[in-house]
């Protein structure tokens, strides 16, 4: 009997996201080709791709207004983390590539879009050591801009605004967008880090979870949070589960940092049918709760699943939540 070919024997599989082999090798789904960096032609918001780390390939992709380009305009600065469960998406897939063309031209903001790396192939922690180090990044720019030297990427230094600086990330990267937050807040002290000052943080359609059923997560058996469980640790070996700090912001072992967030205010959006929602809410109320001392606020879309704003961005619930987005970044 012929043994067994490692590289077609599956050892975990999470569909429709991800499967990887014995040997190694990963399969993703649901995970299009990127979209190249340029002029849009919708917009005419410019992007371009640059190096962040090149010892462990980190990179960015900035967007501007149009009509910005050659020019010195201060512009608010939104640091966006990626969705797609920690295994796919990319800043430069086709829904945040489109997305944030649309919101920057709509905006008026310079946009820094991280590609932190993916699981399993770099499990977690990795992508939010990446997307730390992506902002402290983007912070060294604070200091560069006011003639201190350092690094220097143009279109920061001419175009970033880092008194108006807002983080933000849907699904996975708004948990990151948090998390981010957090570990600012408790370096720096509130809203503020390396010169710059957070005034906002932007967190649609979070990715948290809890060992402890809240909402209608009970109603869906012990099988599904078997399934979330061991989705966890796949993408963290050796993580506690659900509990993880990284996963619930809120459980005892994250020691309430969660009141630490380094923003002004924070915006928490919810689709009234996403899985998620549930999750978002009790991430609204707890963070309302924990003693944090800014203002949080919530917007809920009826009738809607998870991040159906980049499926149907034309949609009447689409278009009320970029109104409050628009309005959030404009305070």
């Amino acid at each position: 009997m012929a043994a067994a070919d490692p590289d077609t024997e599956v050892q975990a599989e999470f569909p429709p996201l991800v499967r990887q082999y014995k040997s190694g090798r990963v399969e993703r789904f649901f995970n299009p080709a990127p979209l190249p960096a340029g002029t849009d032609a919708a917009t005419g918001v410019v992007s371009k791709d640059v190096d962040v780390d090149p010892a462990t390939g980190l990179w960015a992709r900035l967007f501007l207004p149009p009509g910005s380009h050659g020019k010195k305009q201060q512009l608010p600065v939104v640091v966006y983390y990626h969705g797609g469960a920690y295994v796919i998406g990319s800043a430069a897939d086709p829904w945040t590539h489109t997305y944030l063309n649309a919101l920057v031209a709509k905006a008026g903001v310079l946009v820094v879009a991280l590609e932190y790396r993916l699981a399993p192939e770099h499990p977690l922690p990795t992508a939010y050591e990446d997307s730390w180090e992506g902002l402290k990044w983007v912070a060294t720019h604070a200091a560069a801009a006011a003639g201190g030297g350092g690094p220097v990427e143009p279109w920061l230094t001419e175009h970033g605004d880092f008194s108006r600086v807002f983080l933000a990330g849907a699904s996975a990267g708004g948990t990151i967008a948090h998390l981010v937050a957090v570990r600012a807040g408790e370096q720096q002290g509130h809203g503020d880090l390396l010169g710059m000052r957070v005034r906002g943080l932007l967190i649609v359609h979070p990715y948290f979870s809890g060992a402890a059923d809240i909402g209608d997560e009970g109603t869906t058996g012990k099988q599904r949070k078997a399934q979330a469980d061991a989705f966890w640790r796949f993408l963290y070996p050796g993580s506690p589960g659900l509990d993880d700090p990284l996963s619930n912001p809120f459980s005892e072992a994250a020691g309430g940092s969660a009141a630490r967030v380094a923003a002004d205010r924070v915006l928490v959006c919810v689709a009234e049918k996403d899985d998620l929602r549930d999750r978002g809410v009790w991430y609204y109320e707890s963070l309302r709760a924990s003693g944090y001392p800014g203002e949080v606020e919530l917007l809920e879309s009826k009738g809607e699943g998870h991040v159906f704003y980049c499926m149907n961005p034309r949609c009447d619930r689409a278009r009320e939540m970029e109104e409050r987005i628009l309005s959030f970044l404009r305070m």
